[in-house]
């Protein structure tokens, strides 16, 4: 019989792909996965997972390169985010079907949090993809989701690892996935020739997004922006942070300390980390580089919980 496992999956942006090499090495290693809880990118790739249509959401994921990840963005003006979102729940809605989620084949649930109450929500019931939007709205960047009596945005605002919602069967393991660990990072080696061609491309779509973005961003008088200023919105530069960076990085802060006791008070039979150093918050185009490090390290996890128990 095989191993029930209840599995846990943190929010973490783009490293949230890393979730599904995770969930993959799990089922190579013939663990049953029974249940599955995700806040943000966790509550996607799990949620997908749960829906059994995983195959199609990696599909989907691995094709995105930094000019169709740029062409999925939807700017809307306004002070609660920049981006809404639709452009991107409908894509995957034309290869990956809404459905209920008391009607999945495997219990799921998604975190969420109303700004309103300034409560967790918990999405065990409903529209799939609305739960996930929900989940998935990082505050001043995706616009949050209203409810009839509240505002919701990505969970990770209060509870980036839900293991404490977690759907538990007896006899099951419990396993989380952290995509935000505090360990050193190796990133394979790509050529130079590669690597250059990749940022000549990315910084003709930054100038592209930030054209957009100039109109929604306030600016001084007169102010001009270069390219390079632009792209300083998204990537650190001699110290000083960007935009997208720096919303980033202070979230992070706020929900580390937060994850790590949550961790210490329901403490995982096995725990799953991928730096948080992997990849950028929004580099989606890295899709398949992240599942390569959640197999991997999903296999050093197993093999040292197997020791411990042999």
């Amino acid at each position: 019989m095989k191993q029930k496992v209840a599995l846990v999956l943190s929010g973490g942006g783009a490293r949230g792909n890393a979730h599904i090499g995770v969930i993959e090495e799990l089922e190579s290693q013939g663990y049953d996965i029974v249940s599955v809880t995700g806040t943000s990118m966790g509550s996607l790739v799990g949620g997908i997972y749960a829906d059994g249509a995983m195959d199609a959401l990696k599909e989907w994921m691995v094709s995105l390169d930094r000019r169709r990840v740029f062409s999925l963005v939807d700017f809307t003006v306004g002070r609660s985010g920049v981006v809404k979102g639709d452009k991107v729940f409908k894509a995957m809605k034309e290869f990956i079907p809404d459905t209920l989620i008391e009607e999945l084949p495997i219990p799921f649930a998604a975190v969420a949090v109303d700004l309103i109450s300034q409560r967790e929500v918990v999405f065990r019931q409903g529209s799939l993809f609305d739960a996930i939007r929900a989940s998935v709205s990082i505050p001043t960047v995706l616009t949050p989701v209203k409810t009839e009596d509240g505002l919701l945005v990505d969970g990770g605002v209060l509870n980036n690892i839900p293991v404490n919602h977690a759907h538990r069967f007896e006899g099951d393991l419990l396993v989380v996935a952290n995509v935000n660990a505090r360990i050193p990072v190796r990133l394979p080696e790509i050529t130079r020739e590669e690597d250059e061609k990749q940022k000549r491309a990315y910084r003709k779509k930054i100038e592209e997004f930030q054209a957009q973005l100039q109109k929604i961003l306030p600016r001084g008088h007169g102010e001009k922006e270069s390219a390079e200023q632009n792209e300083r919105l998204f990537h650190s530069h001699e110290g000083k942070l960007g935009y997208f960076n720096l919303i980033n990085k202070t979230i992070s802060l706020m929900t580390h300390h937060m994850a790590q006791m949550n961790l210490e008070y329901h403490n995982p039979d096995i725990l799953i980390e991928v730096s948080r150093d992997s990849c950028g918050t929004y580099d989606f185009f890295k899709a398949q580089e992240l599942i390569h490090m959640g197999r991997i390290a999903t296999q050093k996890s197993l093999e040292n919980f197997k020791k411990e128990q042999s």
